[in-house]
């Protein structure tokens, strides 16, 4: 009898059980801030033990709202952005656009082959340098109706845009979000060290595209070894891509698609240029939406129409997000995320400068699960792992691609918004893609831990 997992939405809410029942069994405690250059940075020498807050039945049922609320900027990005989506496609574009990719996929071996890692490459490279990460929801809409096309499935989809920019982030050379910051708080030159983390990050993207390239090809010749066979023919059903594929190329629809792109880059200007959050690209996209209406001839009513459309399909992708986030609201609450980093820190301690790096590393990938924020998780463990590397003879720079390594598993964990986010969007049950992901991160561990071998041996600062 074949075991039938748990929906998303279960296994998130049993992991909030799980979450406030260790409030009742972890003692509280916290480390004291001092505020460093604007910054409040927690003191690794403070640590206490506070009054426990265990968080009852009540405050495991009033998680999900304080989820919404604490995670309201991103859960209004997602429907805006749906809604801006959903007002593209009904122009069509998007269909022409995929139709001319399917040809020259059918008619050039050179475009067959350059797909998967051209869009990888691109996707990292974002990662590794403005920090995308929530950027990178919108084209989840984009690229699996385009691999489902190119006969791939939604996993391929997926994972160009979302793995991909998660290993750049997590493999970042210049990223100010993570490298920046976290070598602020250690206190060595910012984005420095940088010959090292471009080999780092090829390294990851040519890891990431080699398995994609094997995956791709794998599922090219046997489509029924999908884990999302069964999902994919009801979205091709849905999406009917030959009709797609049959829509030509007009002025309108380049003009749409050339609005889309400048969109885009403006996006990313505004990011590297002006540190633009959520609120400011959630406007882009709004704005372009109303643009594209205007310009695909919608008219007010077809406008709102598809904008709510759009909108409503991500209602669920919303409720995912702040079931995810309630869970790290419960954490912070009870008091129990300084406590356990605490109870961490002396297993980093080694006889080997090597191990004593890769313990860093796991423990960081361990802290990941709780705080995804990649300045966040910065702020509250590189003040602790930076002097605790001084005294296990592991380097600051060493330590500080060890916190960013362990970013490596963001693509997998359910409490993740941005995960649970893109899983939604794409109708991908959370098990059947931690299933699929496993392979990978294993390979990413192995990674990983090699590559913290050489800057110790070499002595890297």
């Amino acid at each position: 009898m074949r075991l039938r997992l748990p929906n998303t939405f279960v296994l998130l809410f049993a992991i909030l059980a799980m979450i406030a029942a260790a409030t009742w069994l972890v003692p509280g405690g916290q480390y004291d801030t001092r505020l460093v250059n604007g910054r409040q940075l927690v003191d690794p020498a403070t640590f206490h033990y506070v009054a426990s807050e265990p968080q009852g039945l009540v405050a495991l049922m009033m998680a999900p709202i304080k989820g919404f609320v604490d995670a309201a900027l991103i859960i209004g990005f997602v429907l805006i952005v749906g809604g801006a989506f959903a007002v593209l496609q009904q122009t069509a574009a998007i269909d022409a656009m995929i139709g001319a990719v399917v040809r020259a996929h059918s008619r050039s071996p050179l475009v067959r082959a350059a797909v998967i890692p051209v869009f990888i490459t691109l996707f990292s490279l974002g990662g590794a340098t403005f920090g995308m990460a929530e950027e990178a929801i919108p084209f989840i809409l984009i690229f699996v109706p385009l691999a489902l096309a190119l006969g791939y499935d939604s996993i391929v989809g997926v994972s160009i845009p979302f793995v991909g920019s998660q290993v750049g982030f997590a493999a970042a050379f210049i990223n100010p979000f993570n490298v920046g910051v976290a070598q602020g708080i250690a206190g060595i030159a910012p984005f420095s060290g940088m010959r090292y983390r471009i080999i780092v990050w090829c390294i990851a993207t040519a890891v990431t595209i080699a398995f994609m390239m094997w995956y791709a090809a794998r599922i090219k010749r046997q489509p029924q070894l999908s884990p999302t066979w069964a999902l994919d023919q009801e979205k091709r059903q849905q999406a009917t891509p030959a009709a797609a594929a049959l829509v030509v190329m007009t002025a309108r629809h380049a003009s749409v698609l050339a609005l889309f792109v400048s969109s885009l880059g403006v996006m990313v200007y505004g990011v590297v240029e002006y540190q633009w959050g959520v609120e400011e690209i959630a406007a882009l996209f709004l704005s372009m939406a109303i643009l594209i209406g205007v310009l695909g001839k919608l008219g007010a009513d077809g406008f709102v129409a598809a904008f709510l459309h759009g909108a409503r399909d991500l209602v669920t992708t919303a409720l995912v997000i702040a079931l995810a986030r309630g869970t790290v609201i419960l954490a912070r609450d009870s008091h129990i995320i300084g406590t356990m980093l605490h109870a961490l820190t002396p297993l980093v301690a080694s006889a080997s400068p090597i191990i004593a790096a890769q313990k860093m590393f796991v423990i960081q990938s361990v802290i990941n699960f709780f705080i995804h924020s990649g300045t966040g998780q910065a702020a509250l463990t590189m003040p602790i792992m930076a002097p605790l590397a001084d005294l296990v003879g592991v380097s600051r720079q060493t330590a500080v691609l060890a916190f960013q390594l362990g970013e490596l598993t963001t693509p997998m964990i359910p409490t993740s918004g941005i995960t649970v986010g893109v899983l939604a969007l794409a109708r991908i049950p959370w098990l059947t893609w931690a299933r699929w992901m496993v392979p990978l991160q294993l390979i990413y561990l192995v990674m990983a831990l090699a590559l913290l071998a050489p800057p110790v041996l070499m002595h890297w600062q």
